[in-house]
């Protein structure tokens, strides 16, 4: 049923039949086929038994009791059984329909209604009527000459109920079964042009209503993920051309809202970033150029003004990014970097600052280049920015392990960085979306919920992959997988010095009883 669906579909150019509307039709269709079916078997059988009972209801006329007294009592008054039989057959009503044998009681044909002698041949029939008891017996097959017919015999028995021959008439069914294989190809032809009107009724409605409907259902999916520009073309004025209508102007209406909330971001980031710069920056000069005879207060004062200064300017600098990334106006200045170069000075600046909040870095990086047509600033701001994901939901005394090694992906030359901490973790529900637009899995912890989806667009520009392992309660892994130009070969790995901490480096990233080598 399946392939036969999709064939039509295809034939009739209707796009891919799944989901509910392949159900529907599977169920609509195998109902109303077995239904047909059952129409047709019935019919057959009942065509069949009503032109089989007419024969046989003629048939029988010329075998019943009548004939077998009329035989009986000719021998009681001297009329031998072949001349019963001449008269029987000549006063018969239907033997131009029929053919007629009397037969003796040695099995023997004596008198035929065709006039041709007939030698003595198996009769199931006539053996049937010996035994039964109501001295009949009926056949329906094929006799010596291959000809296909119904036949019924009644023996002929004397006063003393000795059976003294037989009357056997037969009738060819040949004829008769092409009448009733004839009205049963009508039928079964009328059933199949009612099948195909069926078909192609819900194939116009397929394409009326279910394809408009899976319309809607891939528009509105596209609009969720965030493409406002989407439009559904509006075919019908019904009710399906009105939730069109009303889906393009709710389209229209989240589109403006959307540019209004980024142009509104964009200017606010933009006015924010010069004050703060002010702030942050006369805060560090008041803070370097005080001497000992500022009281405490004020020191500790300046030092927080800064702090809170640089923390507003990174939020305001993930804001900006957002706003580019909303726009498509996040550009990469590309250049030829060395990604493990760019690695290695970014987790040598964050190490000290981990070490300041009791958290230990240990990381295994290879000391060859690997050169990629990169942009090192963003590259830089990826992997500061899971680092501090990973400082922010790490536990005190706890580890954060980084390793980096060449890969294969596709058949092509990559990197992977993985990253991983100790930290609370991520649930298995928050997981998928800890890379969507202001999510946030752990409220309790300060952040706007952007850095992440920023991260993946900046390395899906750079033709990179970002995948995220977690294990609520246990720790995250973040792989960074990147493209790169000179992948060292074989012997050349070899070669590459071991680190010594990697077998501590391999099971601090074991994620859900796995060591990830990646």
């Amino acid at each position: 049923m399946k392939n036969a669906l999709k064939r039509i579909s295809e034939k009739f150019h209707i796009p891919k039949i799944e989901g509910i509307t392949l159900r529907w039709l599977i169920n609509i269709l195998g109902v109303i086929a077995v239904f047909f079916i059952i129409v047709f078997l019935v019919s057959s059988f009942a065509i069949k038994d009503h032109y089989y009972s007419n024969v046989e209801s003629i048939l029988s006329s010329g075998t019943s009791s009548n004939v077998s007294d009329y035989f009986s009592s000719n021998l009681e008054s001297g009329i031998t059984l072949e001349q019963s039989a001449n008269d029987f057959i000549d006063s018969y009503s239907y033997k131009d329909k029929t053919t007629i044998w009397v037969i003796d009681s040695d099995g023997e044909v004596i008198m035929s209604s065709s006039g041709f002698a007939i030698e003595k041949q198996d009769m199931p029939d006539y053996n049937q009527a010996l035994v039964s008891d109501d001295n009949s017996g009926e056949y329906v097959g094929k006799i010596d000459t291959s000809e296909k017919v119904m036949a019924v015999c009644r023996a002929i028995k004397n006063h003393d109920g000795d059976i003294i021959g037989a009357v056997r008439v037969m009738s060819s069914l040949e004829q008769i079964d092409n009448q009733i294989n004839t009205m049963v190809f009508i039928i079964f032809l009328a059933l199949l042009i009612v099948f195909a009107i069926i078909i192609f009724s819900n194939l116009f409605f397929i394409r009326s209503i279910i394809i408009p409907v899976q319309e809607i259902n891939e528009t509105t999916k596209k609009i969720s993920q965030g493409d406002y520009s989407v439009r559904i073309e509006k075919k019908y004025n019904d009710e399906i051309g009105n939730l069109c209508d009303s889906i393009n102007s709710m389209a229209e209406e989240i589109s403006t809202t959307d540019k209004m909330k980024n142009d509104f971001i964009s200017t606010i980031s933009h006015e924010l970033r010069t004050p703060l710069t002010s702030i942050k920056g006369w805060g560090e000069t008041l803070k370097f150029s005080t001497d000992d005879s500022v009281d405490e207060l004020t020191r500790k004062g300046l030092e927080v003004i800064v702090k809170e200064a640089g923390r507003l300017e990174g939020f305001v600098e993930e804001l900006l990014d957002f706003s580019r990334l909303q726009s498509g106006r996040m550009n990469l200045k590309l250049a030829k970097t060395d990604v493990f170069a760019e690695l290695d000075e970014t987790v040598f600046t964050f190490c000290e600052r981990a070490l300041r909040e009791g958290i230990e870095v240990k990381y295994s990086i290879p000391d060859v280049p690997a050169i990629a047509n990169a942009d090192a600033n963003r590259l830089k701001q990826v992997f500061m920015n899971i680092l501090d994901n990973a400082l922010k939901y790490s536990r005190s005394s706890s580890k954060i392990f980084v390793k980096a090694q060449f890969t294969k992906l596709d058949g092509a030359d990559f990197i992977s960085i993985a990253i991983a901490d100790q930290g609370c973790g991520i649930s298995k529900e928050d997981l998928p979306h800890v890379k969507d637009k202001f999510y946030k899995a752990n409220v309790s912890v300060k952040g706007s919920g952007i850095g992440l989806a920023v991260t993946n667009e900046i390395i899906n520009l750079h033709g990179g992959r970002l995948e995220i392992d977690s294990e609520e309660g246990k720790g995250t892994l973040v792989t960074i997988y990147l493209p790169v130009e000179n992948a060292p070969s074989e012997n050349e790995l070899h070669d590459i010095a071991e680190n010594p901490d990697d077998a501590e480096i391999n099971k601090g990233m074991e994620m859900k009883g796995e060591i990830n080598e990646r």
